[in-house]
């Protein structure tokens, strides 16, 4: 069954993903940095029961995962880093093509995301909102009419969504101008930050636009505004590209990205989310006939720890690296 990731949707010569997520807490329960362990496992078990029989969602508890599976799971964005930080008391649900996950007992007892391949918020947010509903019939919500849904940080306040798109945004990047239009969206109540890497350097050119504001706002403002501003950067990303694209300069480092991956023997993380975000913009623009399934599919699958998940064992970060470069050599 294919991934989220792996698929094709609106908008995906720029838009990787989409995703909705939403905070949600049961009335009876204390938050869940005041419960112990025992506590926890009983709202995670009422939360699965709540599910039984309406949704195909395997249930795991991290306790019985490796770290390395762990953490592919953060680096694959299905679950939060906080998350994986620690497997006391916690579990997951989720479907068979990775397309729904809930956080159970992290920061909040349940962090129900949906994920969509390209530009799809209003899709996400329908599938998200009918689990959501299907817990409430069985299970109550702590919320307030004047706050709405009662989370543990009170940033999450309100609606408790959070909604996200994953940007391939190179030649904007190329160009030095996304400092300026994540100063930009932030006065929108926007955020705009690396999706891979630190801040200041994202992998790959994969950067994550989300929404600030969850209190005194509709779900549906939020995703029309967040969807309007993706829509925006899509169309300035397409224009900088159609400047490049005849830039022999633009089409070397396309070919020369494309050669290294198909001879390199080795690959760090950093070097080979380089390269691939040139293939992949070469292959969007017409210059390479890649698959673009297989390129976002090795975006997201070698990763450091996906890798050491595939294998089946903790390799060392030269190990992983050879390993990388085999991969990438085959797929390509």
């Amino acid at each position: 069954m294919n991934k989220w990731y792996i698929g094709e949707g609106d908008h995906n010569d720029i838009v990787i993903s989409t995703r909705i997520r939403l905070a949600r807490n049961l009335k009876d329960y204390p938050f869940p940095a005041r419960l112990d362990n025992k506590s926890k496992i009983k709202v995670n078990e009422l939360v699965r029961d709540a599910l039984e029989g309406r949704e195909k969602l395997d249930y795991t508890e991290l306790k019985t995962l490796t770290r390395a599976q762990i953490v592919s799971l953060a680096e694959r964005h299905i679950i939060s880093t906080e998350f994986a930080s620690s497997s006391d008391g916690r579990a997951l649900l989720m479907s068979e093509d990775e397309q729904i996950s809930i956080m159970l007992c992290e920061e909040d007892h349940i962090r129900l995301q949906v994920m969509k391949s390209g530009l799809d918020l209003q899709g996400a947010y329908e599938l998200a909102d009918r689990i959501d509903n299907e817990i409430n019939e069985k299970l109550e919500y702590a919320f307030d009419e004047r706050l709405g849904y009662l989370t543990q940080f009170p940033t999450n306040l309100g609606t408790g969504m959070r909604a996200s798109v994953v940007l391939h945004l190179p030649a904007l990047a190329e160009k030095g101008q996304l400092n300026s239009l994540a100063s930009t969206v932030s006065k929108l109540g926007l955020t705009l930050r690396g999706a891979y890497g630190d801040g200041t350097a994202p992998f790959g050119d994969l950067y994550q636009l989300s929404n600030q504001v969850s209190l005194g706002i509709s779900e549906k403002a939020a995703i029309d505004n967040l969807k309007t501003i993706a829509l925006q950067l899509a169309a300035q990303e397409r224009s900088a590209r159609e400047e490049m694209k005849d830039s022999k300069l633009t089409e070397d480092a396309v070919y020369r990205a494309y050669g290294i991956l198909k001879s390199a023997r080795i690959l760090s993380t950093k070097e080979f989310m380089t390269l691939i975000s040139r293939v992949r913009y070469g292959a969007v623009c017409g210059m390479l006939k890649v698959d673009l399934k297989t390129i976002n599919e090795l975006m997201v699958s070698l990763q450091p720890a996906t890798i050491n998940a595939f294998v089946g064992r903790t390799l060392t970060k030269d190990e992983r690296d050879v390993e990388r470069a085999n991969i990438v050599r085959d797929r390509l």
